[in-house]
């Protein structure tokens, strides 16, 4: 079992805040058992919302959730979107003896309605698969290639990885999106999704891709922000400067987890991934989501010009202005889009990151890191 402490100490102190608290993200990415491990450190009380006999047991909700008190966990809530006002209701009581724990999947709907019925009541915790800080050293080249995904990433050899991936998409697509409201067809949502992964690491381009589908600009765009509402897909947005250049406007698109987009193009094997031509993108995304998932900003942006300049992200924190690129290279240079970057965005620093640990100055106030160095990891 790998420990989530990072995530158990958010929620806790968020229902140490607030009297309900919406731990939210991808189906099997640990949320039931980060909430049984956090429920059974106290008097608690669990419903899982896909049991037949916890939904007996909710026919009257106001009336079995008003007498408990302690600790009580809701799991997969989008599947009964008419709790959120007995939970608004519960959780303005004047002396509130229960905190209310409530676990989704990132339902359009599910968003909506507790963004309606609990605003000021609730506060979100996301939960995402595994990260380097969490799988510990020697883990890198295993987690980039299988994903975060706790049952991805455990499993007993790469073929066991596959399986239970092919499992995950194929049951996302068939059960869950239904389940959420989305109203798209399996095989074209599949398609729509390995076109994605093709397109992984670049801008986004409507008409493109709706050319190659045969479908309108609009209707792409709501399968884009479909995957992107249930978190398969990142948009990450332009940043604009006021800099006398033309800039993109359009956002990068990135699929989140590396093992489902390793799937979605057909690789299996770290030697399938070394020798194809995506490489390169796909290390940028999976070092892009790292440092998120360590940096923790409100708003990460990504810039770029029509010149050829980028910076592959760029991030705001404590009224700095912090720049990462991303390099599959042992030993990346400093570039001239480097320095157009650094002055352009009068950035206050530049981090290259790249494979290992190595640590290095390039420029002043240009650094090059290792991704286990910069998440704290000893080589091994």
């Amino acid at each position: 079992m790998v420990p989530r402490a990072h995530y158990r100490k958010a929620v806790e102190t968020a229902l140490a805040r607030s009297p309900v608290c919406g731990l939210m993200g991808p189906r099997q990415s640990g949320k039931s058992t980060l909430a049984r491990e956090i429920a059974g450190t106290a008097a608690s009380h669990y419903f899982d919302l896909e049991s037949p006999r916890d939904q007996l047991r909710l026919q009257n909700p106001e009336l079995a959730l008003g007498r408990l008190s302690g600790l009580v966990v809701l799991d997969e809530v989008q599947t009964q979107p008419d709790l959120f006002p007995v939970l608004r209701v519960l959780a303005d009581r004047a002396d509130v003896p229960a905190r209310f724990l409530i676990l989704g999947s990132a339902a359009p709907e599910l968003v909506a309605r507790s963004a309606e019925s609990l605003a000021g009541r609730i506060e979100y915790v996301d939960l995402h698969g595994f990260d380097l800080t969490e799988t510990g050293s020697g883990t890198q080249e295993t987690l980039w290639l299988r994903g975060g995904f706790p049952r991805s990433y455990l499993a007993a050899s790469d073929e066991a990885s596959v399986a239970w991936r092919e499992g995950f998409v194929r049951t996302f697509l068939e059960r869950d999106l239904p389940q959420f409201g989305i109203r798209v067809g399996a095989a074209a949502m599949r398609r729509f999704w390995t076109m994605l992964a093709h397109m992984h690491g670049q801008i986004w381009n409507a008409s493109e891709l709706g050319r190659a589908m045969g479908l309108s600009d609009k209707t792409v765009r709501k399968y884009l922000d479909e995957l992107s509402q249930t978190f398969m897909v990142r948009q990450l947005q332009p940043w604009f400067e006021n800099i006398g250049k033309r800039q993109v406007k359009s956002p990068k698109i990135y699929l989140r987890d590396s093992g489902i987009l390793h799937h979605l193009i057909g690789l299996e094997t770290e030697s399938q991934l070394h020798a194809h031509p995506k490489v390169g993108s796909s290390w940028e995304g999976f070092a892009l989501e790292q440092v998120l998932r360590q940096t923790r900003p409100t708003q990460a942006y990504f810039w770029g010009t029509q010149g050829g300049a980028e910076l592959d992200l760029l991030v705001f924190a404590a009224g700095r202005r912090l720049g990462y690129e991303f390099k599959y290279a042992e030993r990346p240079q400093f570039s001239r889009s480097m320095r157009v970057a650094m002055e352009d965005l009068r950035l206050d620093s530049l981090v290259v990151i790249c494979p290992g640990s190595v640590q290095a100055t390039l420029a002043p106030g240009v650094e090059v890191m290792g991704i286990d160095a910069f998440a704290g990891i000893a080589s091994p």
